[in-house]
Formats: structure tokens, C-alpha cells, sequence
């Protein structure tokens, strides 16, 4: 039995780790909404959609860790049936048996990648700050992970060469992939969002 003046003691949760769950929850359902812009691309079975650009900026705004949590929770919701996978489809089965779910896959690696080399660990820089050089080791490193995680699931999927896999579905994305990467390295160069 408890008196009139004891009191339950609640913890609060750090404003910093509200924040950057909030950015993360931001940045997923931006990876969601970066579905609907989908083109059809001739050369590949994999349509062209703007997800590199997010899981690029998940890296390096909220870091390693909280920018793979963003896009693990991305897929979280689209494995729970949200619409938010390429054709606005969802479901556990886009996760298993897509040709191009190996992308989906990778996606929080390199977010996770990104991260680790841009701010040079888990503690956050201002990549505005951070060299261009580095910035652009991070995003390659981001993409070739992708390249590579996609690729080999295609190959294994379809049954097909590792070298025939790339040329359905990595080789022909590289233009509009570089050119996401210039605006991952745009955002960060105008200073326009804060990491913390």
C-alpha cells in the first residue's frame, strides 16, 4: 500500500534519441513515398525510383546506425503490407521473391556504410563539413553495396550469371545513379539540414 507521498518515477527518454527515432520514422516513410515517381526502364526488369537518393541521405544525415534503423523500418512496414515497395505493392513475399528484392536488402547496409565513412564512426558529424572526398568514398562504397546485394539475388533468383545479372539490373542504373549521387552531395553542400 502506498502512502500520499510516494510517487511512481517515470524515465524519460533523451530528446536526442526522440529526435533521431523521428528523423528515422521521417526518412522511412520518404523511402516509401520514393516509390510513387516509379519510370519503367526498357534496358532492366527493375524500374528507376529515387530510393538510392534516401538510403544516400539516411547515411548521411541521421548516420550508421539510425540511418540502417530508417530504412529497417521501411521495410518493416512494406513486409507488413504497407504499399510502399516498387508497383506500390507490400507484403512479405516482395521481401522473398522478387528478382530486384536483393536492392531491398542491401539498402540498410549501405545506409549503415554510408554512415560508418562519413562521419568516420557512430558519433555524428555535420557532413556539410566533412570533406568531399569522403563524402563521395561513402556514397560509392553505399552504391556498390547495393550493386552487389542486388545483383547476386537476381542471379541466384532467376538462375543466371553474376555477370548477366548486372548487365539486367545494376549496369544500366549507374547514369541515374550517379546523378542522385550529385544530389546527395547538393543537399550536403547546402547545409540546409542539421544531424543533430
Amino acid at each position: 500500500m502506498k502512502t500520499e507521498n510516494e510517487h511512481e518515477s517515470v524515465d524519460l527518454v533523451d530528446g536526442a534519441v526522440v529526435r533521431q527515432f523521428a528523423r528515422a520514422a521521417l526518412l522511412a516513410a520518404l523511402m516509401g513515398a520514393a516509390v510513387v515517381a516509379t519510370i519503367p526502364y526498357p534496358l532492366s526488369p527493375a524500374p528507376v525510383t529515387l530510393q538510392v537518393l534516401v538510403v544516400f541521405l539516411a547515411g548521411l544525415y541521421l548516420g550508421p546506425l539510425w540511418g540502417a534503423a530508417s530504412i529497417g523500418l521501411y521495410l518493416a512496414a512494406g513486409a507488413a503490407g504497407a504499399p510502399v515497395f516498387s508497383g506500390m505493392t507490400g507484403g512479405p513475399g516482395v521481401l522473398l521473391s522478387e528478382p530486384t528484392a536483393g536492392f531491398l536488402w542491401t539498402f540498410p547496409i549501405a545506409a549503415l556504410v554510408v554512415g560508418l565513412v562519413v562521419h568516420r564512426g557512430l558519433a555524428l558529424r555535420d557532413p556539410a563539413d566533412v570533406p568531399l572526398t569522403t563524402v563521395v568514398v561513402g556514397l560509392t562504397a553505399g552504391l556498390i553495396l547495393t550493386y552487389a546485394g542486388g545483383t547476386s539475388w537476381f542471379a541466384w533468383l532467376i538462375g543466371t550469371s553474376l555477370t548477366e545479372a548486372a548487365v539486367a539490373v545494376a549496369i544500366p542504373f549507374v547514369p541515374a545513379d550517379l546523378l542522385k549521387m550529385a544530389a546527395a552531395i547538393v543537399i550536403v553542400r547546402s547545409g540546409a539540414i542539421d544531424t543533430v
